[in-house]
């Protein structure tokens, strides 16, 4: 049997996409978080310099979106063919890019970084999500299933229900001009291995 080692932080973060693919499958796998102060010691052994890390029998694969695609296309979370797995790929790739652009507010808030949280929020965040949500009712509409592409959950709609929940966690209106962003959020929180895995989780701030 393989055995799958997880190496992220104690918080949810960019590792809990990840973990949700492995409950969406049901396989077991080594959840390892570290903890801050733990880190430093680790960093070296990594391949990048950062987490999270999967290890399969001992082999290590380093950053978040290429493991995720990994064990989306082993589980069957990546899309259905070649052309949904490329619409799964390029809405990851265009999620990514929204994350990046509004991680400023997040780490304002986490408490990574300082700064000013709520004019960050004003100044960068509403612009940057009333550009990038109606993209993403737009193509919720025109899937029509009530996930990104085709008609099952994607490791792409994992990564986005992690960003909003966790923007939430700071903006309980984040998404209040947007039902669909909303609907899409309960129809992933609401499949059933997820719900058991949340239920079951380590509590964490973010």
């Amino acid at each position: 049997m393989v055995h799958y080692k997880l190496t992220y932080f104690f918080f949810n973060g960019l590792g809990e996409p990840i973990r949700q693919i492995f409950a969406l499958a049901g396989v077991d796998f080594e959840d390892h978080r570290v903890q801050r102060e733990e880190w430093p010691a680790l960093k070296e052994s990594t391949p990048f310099g950062k987490m999270p890390v999967l290890e399969v029998d001992g082999k290590k694969l380093p950053q978040s979106k290429a493991i995720a695609r990994y064990l989306g296309r082993k589980f069957g979370f990546a899309g259905n063919g070649e052309w949904e797995q490329a619409q799964v790929d390029a809405w990851a790739d265009q999620i990514n890019d929204y994350m990046t652009s509004v991680d400023p507010f997040f780490r304002y808030k986490a408490g990574f970084a300082e700064g000013d949280a709520d004019a960050e929020f004003n100044d960068v965040v509403v612009k940057a999500r009333d550009t990038f949500f109606p993209l993403v009712v737009k193509q919720l509409k025109e899937a029509g299933s009530g996930y990104l592409v085709g008609n099952k959950v994607s490791w792409a709609d994992l990564f986005l229900n992690y960003h909003v929940e966790t923007f939430l966690g700071f903006r309980p209106d984040y998404i209040d001009k947007y039902p669909e962003i909303a609907a899409h959020l309960k129809k992933v929180r609401d499949i059933p291995e997820l719900k058991k895995w949340v239920s079951q989780r380590p509590s964490a701030p973010f």
